[in-house]
């Protein structure tokens, strides 16, 4: 990277590249080719990229299909390039929606079938994102269960888990983004799934079952619940899922997993198997009530197999 600072030098290679007379004005940034010009009351600075400039560092790395970076990758590519030079371009860029930052200090170029809506959808960088971050994840409840084939609930929101601590996160970069954290993720209850950039981590069908009764207060309660688990149904096989998906939710939520799909969804083959997985676990079912943010009537109805206190109504219109 070779810079000329001084004005008549400056001018003098301006006018060779663009054959322009320039006037200096305030905070102006503007790129023509590979000279990049500012002028801050009449003090002009010219960059000369000798190899390339940074939007066309990125759309090569576009073509050779990588179209997320972090502002270290542009630090690599432009090692003699400021700190502010470098901002600025990026800055310049994501005003023209060329790019946007969907986390601090990480960008994506918007391919063109997006650029019309003005953002990128998290499916399209959340595993390059979570590389970034070092952290492992996967595509949660609602999400989860659109990418296992349930229709029926078009999410509004994205969700994602990954552990803790919990990182610094922006609603503004990523408004459509709904992070959970738990403490542990086992990769052998995860799927994959090829995407636009390379793949996704999303949960199977059986942990995405038991995810949106322990957290149905993100997804809009029970009954939304188990409108998605209804549709999974014929999928699940609690005898054959891995032990350690009875380490990723409490007993309580299992237990309501199991009511669900007897008593609201009809699937008593289904909820025999995890029954029968519970015994056999030595998991000892302990009276709890059906919905957590329902107060508890006197007398309550009571379901003995699953020890559960009737509390809420799960209407059989809403599945």
């Amino acid at each position: 990277m070779k810079v000329i600072r001084k004005t008549t030098a400056a001018m003098a290679v301006f006018r060779q590249f663009t054959k322009t007379k320039i006037s200096g004005a305030i905070d102006i940034a503007m790129r023509t080719g590979k000279v990049h010009f500012y002028g801050i009351n009449n003090h002009i600075n010219i960059i000369i990229a000798v190899n390339m400039s940074i939007l066309r560092w990125i759309q090569q790395e576009e073509m050779m299909g990588h179209s997320c970076f972090s502002l270290q990758d542009i630090q690599r590519a432009f090692p003699s390039m400021t700190s502010q030079i470098m901002l600025n371009e990026l800055s310049r860029l994501a005003r023209k929606k060329i790019i946007t930052s969907v986390h601090n200090g990480f960008y994506v170029k918007v391919p063109v079938h997006y650029a019309a809506r003005g953002e990128v959808p998290p499916v399209f960088y959340i595993d390059q994102l979570m590389h970034h971050l070092g952290k492992p994840y996967y595509i949660s409840l609602l999400s989860a269960g659109q990418l296992l084939g349930a229709a029926h609930q078009r999410p509004q929101k994205f969700f994602v888990f990954t552990t803790f601590p919990a990182s610094s996160t922006s609603s503004r970069k990523n408004p459509h983004i709904v992070w959970n954290y738990r403490r542990d993720i086992f990769p052998e209850l995860l799927l994959r799934q090829n995407s636009e950039t390379g793949h996704v981590l999303y949960s199977g069908v059986e942990l995405t079952a038991v995810d949106l009764v322990q957290y149905e207060q993100f997804v809009g309660g029970l009954p939304i619940a188990a409108t998605v688990i209804s549709e999974l149904l014929d999928k699940v096989d609690y005898l054959k899922a891995p032990l350690c998906l009875f380490k990723t939710a409490s007993l309580a939520a299992f237990q309501r997993l199991g009511y669900i799909m007897e008593e609201i969804l009809g699937g008593s083959k289904q909820a025999d198997e995890l029954y029968c997985r519970l015994k056999k676990l030595n998991m000892n079912l302990r009276w709890v009530p059906l919905s957590r943010r329902h107060a508890l009537s006197t007398p309550c109805p009571k379901h003995t197999r699953w020890r559960l206190l009737i509390n809420t109504d799960i209407e059989a219109d809403e599945i």
